[in-house]
């Protein structure tokens, strides 16, 4: 089990700041390298991989939708062969289950020609084009005039791979420390000083190296730090609604429409989850706090964070009818099933319930563009990951290694 905290340590070679996915990745990563190195990971919430992490719908990316030499692309790639390699040794379920990429009009089929492009041109592994009568084979209840499948794309409940590599952490000599969230970063000559407080009071570990992967939280760390204000994360909530249990034979796997490619979101889907639930989603909504998974729930510093951001006006300023869709999606479920009757006609409002919801810490610019590669930034003694969403959990493992490699240059 976690340490509830982390006071009888009081240096380490290195320490981490983040229990989700990608801190824990990078943790056991570390410690596989340098195993008479001490590490500390610190989490502030009591429990492990409750964000980002545990509040997905656990798709296993194929690689299909980024740019072509961008970080997403080739770990993704790499992170999703990794991946699969190590459920299989450990005994986690993770099914591949394919997904298809449907265009509904002509107008869609230049992006469909895009995506497919990227695919080939990422390597991502059976990648092909169907006509509509294929679509029917593959999902008999699906319409499309065109359409990509990926028999590649899977998915597995990422908390339990989170906790297998937790467990790698702790038999590997790491400690986790969890309810200990950080309140000062200050580097001095013996390391980087590590403030942090919870339940059990404030202390503090210098750390030889630190990696901060703290998600929703890590541009605040990185400023701390002496990082630059940009990107700063604005947070979008996404809710998801569930296909009721005696409709989801609708969906065999994943059918998803062909995304906005101005967005680095992937547009309202639907995924038959590794437990079977069918979800359709996420919407994707600026909130006024970091973890609003209650919608009406506000931080006033959070809130005044997103207001103060010159990129927060900027976007809305372009993108105001795609957040008034937003919007309408939240406010109404017809309107949410709706967009997805494109593609699935059989669909209907009775059809579906609440479903959980979820953050996504997205990175953004001053100009108003929201950041659609994975960034790390370089401090004195630290690293900071200041943008991993999608597909940050499938690339854990591959981006834990290119994080290690960097630690090793910079502490070197």
């Amino acid at each position: 089990m976690p340490s509830p905290r982390g006071a009888e340590q009081r240096a380490a070679d290195f320490v981490v700041v983040g229990g989700g996915i990608v801190g824990l990745a990078v943790a056991r990563e570390l410690l596989a390298r340098r195993p008479e190195a001490s590490l500390l990971l610190l989490e502030r919430e009591r429990e492990l991989a409750g964000h980002q992490t545990g509040r997905s719908s656990g798709v296993i990316h194929a690689g299909i939708y980024y740019a072509p030499g961008s970080l997403k692309a080739r770990l993704c790639v790499e992170g999703a062969r990794e991946l699969y390699a190590f459920c299989e040794r450990r005994g986690i379920e993770a099914r591949r289950d394919g997904k298809l990429i449907v265009a509904t009009d002509e107008g869609e089929l230049g992006a469909l020609d895009e995506l497919e492009a990227r695919g080939r041109a990422n390597g991502v592994p059976g990648l092909r084009r169907v006509g509509p009568d294929e679509v029917g084979e593959i999902e008999p209840h699906a319409t499309a005039i065109a359409a990509l499948h990926s028999p590649n794309t899977g998915v597995v409940d990422f908390r339990r791979v989170a906790a297998a590599f937790a467990e790698d952490v702790r038999a590997g000599g790491g400690r986790v420390s969890t309810g200990r969230e950080v309140t000062g970063l200050r580097a001095g000559p013996g390391g980087l000083e590590i403030e942090h407080r919870g339940a059990g009071g404030a202390d503090s570990v210098s750390a030889g190296f630190a990696v901060l992967c703290a998600g929703a939280w890590s541009d605040r760390l990185a400023v701390m730090a002496g990082a630059p204000a940009e990107p700063r994360v604005v947070p979008f909530r996404g809710d998801y609604l569930m296909l009721r249990p005696e409709r989801a034979e609708l969906v065999r796997a994943s059918i998803y429409p062909v995304p906005d490619p101005e967005l680095p979101f992937l547009g309202a889907h639907l995924t038959r989850t590794v437990d079977d639930e069918v979800l359709l989603g996420p919407s994707a909504l600026m909130v006024g706090a970091r973890d609003a998974y209650r919608l009406g729930k506000i931080r006033p510093r959070d809130l005044a964070s997103n207001l103060a951001w010159p990129g927060t006006w900027r976007l809305v300023g372009r993108f105001w009818r795609t957040g008034a869709t937003e919007i309408s999606h939240a406010a109404s479920r017809r309107a949410f099933v709706r967009q997805a009757r494109r593609f699935l006609p059989e669909l209907r409002a009775a059809d579906v319930a609440a479903g959980p919801s979820g953050i996504r810490a997205q990175a953004l610019n001053r100009d108003g563009s929201l950041v659609d590669d994975f960034v790390v930034h370089r401090t004195e003694r630290a690293l900071h990951v200041r943008n991993a969403p999608s597909p940050a959990a499938t690339s854990s493992l591959a981006l834990a290694r290119l994080i290690a490699d960097e630690a090793e240059r910079a502490s070197a």
